[in-house]
């Protein structure tokens, strides 16, 4: 039995209050660290991972507790540093990385399992991509507690490759031989408008064809004046069934009673993941299409 926390949070511009939040989860959301209210304001915000208070936070969470932990923050694009960059507020010093990190249970960094978004959302009044820069690779699967781990982050949920790519590796995969990732990772921060229509939908699609578990820690609530997320951080399993889903929003977009700081806990079972592939085999005709 492998048991999976997921905790759903509301990150504002304060460090301190999302930190507390934190503690005691396994998988938190993507911006887990803040969710500012410009872009100036967000390059303002982030830290140097090493130096993060948000970060060490969780490493000593995560040591105290001997829990793993994965979170999704912001992270400056190296060589820039705020205090070198001599640009005008009309123009960020330098983007962001939105990052996703495996703390193991005794506080260290998974370094090799560190993964940048790739797919960054552009979309009625956000622009992600004025502020951030996109990944430039997927993190091979890797092994936790739970399972091999694949890991993406929000908008890459809306393209089915790289999630293919993760569990189902081709024949000149580089990670072939360690094998395919049975857990598919989306820390995520959706909007109410584009959570409402898409977000169960979009998380039942990739369980269903990457024959995975899937596990999707969702920002709640208003950050500010500006931005409200869905919430509904939700769980499905490998034949596509929801097995955990917690709260969301209300008409204004205000978190609904519960949802915020609201943790669920869900079994993440293998022997199913191993069930349905074999009960269903994806042979894929890669002599007719390409392999991704």
């Amino acid at each position: 039995m492998a048991i999976a926390a997921v905790g759903q949070i509301c990150s504002t511009a304060s460090l301190s209050h999302n930190l507390e939040q934190c503690l005691k989860v396994l998988f938190l959301p993507e911006a887990s660290d803040y969710i500012a209210s410009s872009p100036q304001e967000s390059i303002f915000l982030a830290q140097p991972q090493s130096s993060s208070p948000f970060v060490l936070g969780l490493q000593n969470a995560a040591k105290t507790h001997s829990l793993a932990i994965n979170v999704g923050i912001h992270v400056l694009k190296p060589p820039e540093s705020r205090a070198t960059s001599t640009s005008t507020s009309s123009t960020p010093p330098t983007k962001l990385l939105n990052r996703s990190l495996w703390i193991n249970p005794d506080g260290t960094i998974n370094h090799p399992a560190t993964y940048d978004k790739l797919h960054l959302f552009d979309y009625g009044a956000l622009r992600e991509s004025a502020t951030v820069r996109s990944g430039t690779s997927l993190t091979p699967p890797f092994a936790t507690p739970i399972g091999r781990v694949g890991s993406l982050i929000c908008f890459d949920l809306r393209f089915p490759e790289p999630a293919l790519a993760l569990t189902h590796p081709g024949p000149s995969s580089p990670w072939l031989r360690t094998g395919p990732a049975q857990v598919l990772l989306y820390p995520s921060a959706f909007t109410v408008r584009t959570g409402t229509a898409h977000w169960e939908p979009l998380l039942r699609a990739r369980a269903i064809e990457t024959q995975s578990w899937v596990v999707a820690a969702a920002q709640v609530g208003a950050h500010n004046a500006k931005r409200s997320s869905y919430g509904h951080s939700m769980v499905v399993d490998p034949w596509g069934v929801v097995r955990l889903e917690l709260g969301g929003v209300d008409a204004e977009g205000n978190a609904e009673e519960g949802a915020e700081g609201a943790v669920g806990f869900v079994d993440v079972d293998l022997d199913e993941w191993a069930r349905v592939r074999e009960g269903m085999p994806l042979v894929r005709r890669n002599d007719v299409y390409s392999e991704l």
